[in-house]
């Protein structure tokens, strides 16, 4: 297969550019309107190209980040590196995609959600939180779920939307994995009421995170 070059993808990419879906992506900070569907059918004709996917990077290219996202190698890159990604990744899709496809799957994410949990950026800080709310499901032991449930107490209510999300999050996994803090985590839901009013399509579970604690602790008793 001839190599497939930055422009020639570049060129592909804006071809799928559909302005309707581009103006729901800009609703919610994403400038591209590419279906997404369309775009892992190109990075399945691709394969893994890590020296690709860093020049489509490279571009600062919504769609083209997206892309390379997909077909990068996780654990090639260094933890500089990926920190250096995370800050310039401004439109959610991209830093959701880099957090989630990339970082949780490097040897480098322990290390990564400390350094960016503190993080003055509220956008960084939120890919720390991303990251704690992975380990609260799958890696708990070590973590302090008393001291996460305090600063979200504290922190939750005020915080910026992206920050306010990821931390949310955290608060619903610790109240659906953790038994013993569940009480709790219904009660700080409760009192400040983060996302209670998040329109929510029938059928789905809603953000506010006691429904979605009360909802997912149902689903696991029913089995």
């Amino acid at each position: 297969m001839a190599e497939t070059t930055v422009a020639e993808l570049r060129a592909e990419l804006a071809a799928l550019e559909d302005p309707k879906m581009r103006a729901v992506n800009e609703k919610h900070g994403d400038d591209h309107g590419v279906n997404l569907g369309k775009l892992r059918a190109i990075a399945k004709r691709l394969k893994t190209q890590q020296d690709l996917a860093r020049e489509l990077w490279a571009t600062g290219d919504t769609a083209a980040r997206l892309l390379a996202l997909l077909i990068c190698r996780p654990k090639a890159f260094g933890r500089d590196e990926l920190d250096a990604m995370l800050r310039e990744a401004r439109t959610p899709k991209v830093h959701d995609w880099l957090v989630n496809y990339v970082v949780k799957k490097g040897p480098h994410a322990e290390g990564l959600r400390q350094a960016w949990f503190a993080d003055p950026d509220p956008v960084v800080a939120s890919a720390g939180w991303a990251l704690t709310s992975e380990r609260v499901v799958k890696k708990p032991e070590g973590l302090d779920l008393s001291g996460l449930l305090d600063l979200i107490e504290a922190r939750m209510k005020d915080a910026p939307d992206r920050l306010q999300w990821a931390m949310n999050h955290c608060l619903a996994q610790i109240g659906i994995e953790h038994a013993e803090h569940r009480a709790r985590a219904l009660d700080i839901g409760e009192r400040l009421e983060v996302l209670k009013d998040y329109p929510t399509p029938p059928n789905c579970t809603s953000p506010f995170a006691p429904s979605w604690i009360n909802e997912m602790v149902r689903r696991q008793d029913a089995h």
